[in-house]
């Protein structure tokens, strides 16, 4: 009762000086739900998880903390005098959750809301006068580490350099004072209309994440509209029209339209369209949406397979006030394609030889596990994806094989498995290691192989969890070579707990838990935890592994081992890699495409490192002027420069060539009818590129998705250098059998 009260006092002298100056919108509560759901989850996560820890005062002030980093990652917003108001609150979070008394929390966020409000309207205040930038001064970039601004005088002079930066972005860029001012004011304007839509259950949710995230760096609480979505992403499949959507100023923009969904069918909608109201099956009310949450439209539009769902939609080329276009839809079930297994095929020239290499890119590591629980004997896997990849490549004629996990940062442990499966007889995969000390062993029960070539795994450092499980097998049974940047680092296994287990509702309203209940363990007996997987052949990288990967977490569980598991090696790569090395370093020595992108890297790093970004006009001009000129020759290179021979040269796909044909010749039509020919320069992904000080919202949606079409078709520099080393590694593989049998005994038969 005593606690009670003091937390009932606590909240009401915060509230009182939280209410000091009047909000732009109405205070969050918490609801009843949600305090009965942080109380659930504060039972299993210390019971439960594989590092249980109770909720007590210790506990209290790591969320303490960890709150306010998730509020207020960069310390813009907050005051030092802001935090230590809290200060009797450090030590009773724990009090508030076990008692259902979550106004703490809420306050907390509530003042947040208000000090973002008041910043907002201070930038946009300093939009009216003018800077000046011959002064001799400089912004800091990242403020993660940085201390809370003393007072508001010194967060005030942090903003004034912030809306300096964004408006000498703008002016180097070549916008003029009228235009700037217009998109800054506009742009955070934005920024506090977006703000403003955060519900309860985003502030509960961040809360609660706090305090999940304080006992271990995966563990995470999912708001029951979170949960779902992240069930969506796992089987790569929703009920719906098949439109993907986008939020720009207050309307909900159709971004792109999945073919043969109903979207695509009906004709009738169209990239660009902005959807302004919603209704259900054939007679419903229509909802107004504009101003709404993306989320919250998307709620409306999805719905049951069969089911109708009307749109008033105004045409993407119309003005604000023209007529309204009314469209029905039928919903059906859609595939989410784009994340799915994908093969293409290059050939590399080496002398008189040419070598096919199948490439293999996987997103991430999805399986419909409603689906398969079902009994449904089509549901969607990545393991069966690849097989059927797999298949087409043989009789494709492929020499080699890259799978190409870069950026994949899991999913399902039992894809993982299955998937390495696919290139291994039988065998152990993965040990797992629960809370009690109990070590199991996952291993693939199927005989036979579905490649039994050479194989190669492409990783970065977004490479995580089943992404690392399956490379680390690979490795360990010398089945393949890894290429790439070490891994993430990520050894631990997720499951998730649905807080609503034991009160079963129509409509979830608990959430879920995605918790660590064990760490996994290669084969060797080593584990991917901080380390991550050590690449046999190493690519450049972006990446800052203290700020980014397993090892910048402060509470990351401990790299150990155990003892290995049984198993019988396929192979020995360890005497090839040293001759593929050479030639590695031997090419991209002369390859100047791989040469820029390292010059990229290291002005990166740099910038990085010294973590300041001057706000004199001059010196940044003269950084930019460097930047375009290195930009320029590149283009120049790339414009006149004939395609060189040991480029590798994608092979289309037979079932795309029709279509690619098609299309081309309509490209050219329509270029002839401007009476120019068209003229396309290919770019280097990954490359940096001019600054045009523009939000992606704030760029026209044909620039957009134009942008995004040349990224995506831009030269990928260090996938091209990982086929080179798989041809590299057929070659050796052919013209030398004894070593082949020593290091691939299975494919020995390549140099026949």
């Amino acid at each position: 009762m005593k606690k009670q009260m003091l937390l009932s006092a606590i909240a009401l002298a915060i509230s009182v000086q939280v209410g000091a100056a009047t909000p732009e919108k109405a205070d969050v509560k918490p609801a009843t739900a949600q305090s009965q759901a942080a109380v659930a989850a504060s039972h299993v996560l210390s019971r439960f998880h594989y590092k249980a820890t109770p909720l007590d005062d210790a506990m209290s002030e790591k969320i303490f903390d960890r709150y306010f980093k998730l509020l207020d990652s960069d310390r813009l917003f907050f005051v030092q005098a802001d935090v230590d108001q809290f200060a009797p609150a450090r030590t009773k979070l724990d009090d508030a959750i076990m008692q259902e008394n979550l106004q703490i929390p809420f306050a907390i966020y509530n003042l947040y809301q208000q000090r973002f409000n008041e910043r907002m309207a201070y930038a946009r205040e300093l939009l009216k006068g003018k800077f000046d930038f011959t002064a001799e001064e400089t912004y800091q970039i990242d403020r993660e580490k940085a201390d809370w601004p003393k007072n508001e005088a010194e967060a005030k002079d942090l903003w004034r350099k912030r809306v300096k930066n964004d408006w000498l972005r703008l002016k180097l860029a070549g916008k003029d004072d009228k235009s700037i001012r217009s998109t800054l004011d506009k742009r955070y304007e934005n920024y506090v209309s977006r703000s403003r839509k955060l519900s309860t259950e985003d502030v509960f949710q961040t809360f609660m994440n706090a305090y999940a995230m304080s006992i271990e760096p995966h563990t995470n609480y999912l708001a029951p509209r979170a949960a779902e979505n992240f069930d969506i992403a796992m089987r790569l499949s929703l009920e719906g029209i098949g439109a993907q959507l986008q939020q720009r100023d207050d309307y909900t923009v159709v971004r792109e339209i999945v073919p043969g969904s109903p979207a695509a069918l009906s004709g009738k909608l169209k990239v660009g369209d902005r959807i302004v109201a919603v209704a259900q099956g054939d007679s419903g009310a229509f909802q107004d949406v504009v101003g709404w949450r993306i989320d919250d439209v998307v709620s409306q539009i999805r719905g049951a397979k069969g089911s109708t769902v009307r749109l008033q939609v105004l045409p993407a080329d119309a003005g604000q006030d023209a007529k309204l276009s009314q469209i029905s839809l039928v919903r059906n079930k859609i595939s989410m394609e784009e994340q799915s297994a994908k093969k293409s095929i290059f050939e590399v020239r080496d002398g008189t030889a040419k070598r096919r290499i199948g490439v293999i890119s996987l997103p991430t590591f999805y399986q419909d596990f409603e689906a398969r629980a079902r009994g449904d004997r089509d549901f969607k896997s990545a393991t069966r994806d690849v097989a059927r990849l797999l298949t087409e490549l043989k009789r494709e004629k492929v020499d080699n094989v890259l799978i190409d996990l870069r950026n994949n940062g899991g999913g399902s442990l039992n894809e993982a498995v299955e998937l390495t499966g696919l290139f291994i007889d039988k065998g152990p995969v993965v040990q797992q290691r629960n809370a009690a000390g109990r070590v199991e062993v996952e291993s693939d029960t199927h005989a036979g192989l579905a490649w039994d070539g050479p194989v190669g795994v492409l990783i970065n450092r977004s490479s995580a969890s089943a992404s690392e499980i399956f490379a680390a097998a690979l490795q360990d049974y010398g089945r393949g070579l890894v290429i790439g940047e070490p891994s993430f680092g990520k050894g631990t296994v997720q499951t998730l707990w649905n807080l609503d287990g034991h009160n079963p509702t129509d409509k979830p309203k608990y959430g879920k838990l995605k918790m660590t209940v064990a760490q996994f363990f290669r084969i060797n007996g080593g584990t991917t935890q901080l380390r991550g997987v050590q690449p046999d052949i190493s690519l450049p990288s972006m990446s800052d592994p203290d700020n980014f990967g397993e090892s910048s977490y402060d509470n990351a569980l401990p790299w150990t081992s155990i003892k290995p598991a049984v198993y019988i090696p396929a192979g020995e790569l360890k005497e090839i890699v040293p001759l593929l090395d050479k030639k590695h370093e031997q090419r991209v020595a002369r390859d100047k495409d791989f040469q820029y992108l390292e010059e990229d890297i290291a002005t990166v790093k740099k910038l990085r490192k010294d973590n300041v970004i001057s706000l004199n006009e001059a010196a940044r001009r003269k950084e930019r002027d460097q930047q375009e000129a290195r930009a320029k020759l590149r283009e120049q290179r790339l414009a006149t420069a004939a395609l060189s021979p040991d480029d590798p040269v994608l092979i289309p796909d037979p079932k795309d060539v029709q279509l690619k044909a098609v299309a081309a010749s309509a490209a050219a039509s329509a270029s002839a009818k401007n009476g120019k020919p068209e003229k396309k320069v290919a770019g280097v992904k990954g490359a940096l590129r001019t600054d045009d000080g523009l939000q992606a919202d704030e760029r026209g949606l044909a620039a957009d998705i134009d942008a995004e079409k040349a990224a995506k078709a831009a030269k990928d520099v260090l996938l091209m250098e990982a086929v080179h080393i798989l041809s590299d590694e057929v070659g050796l593989l052919k013209t030398d059998t004894r070593l082949a049998a020593r290091v691939l005994p299975y494919v020995a038969d390549l140099g026949k």
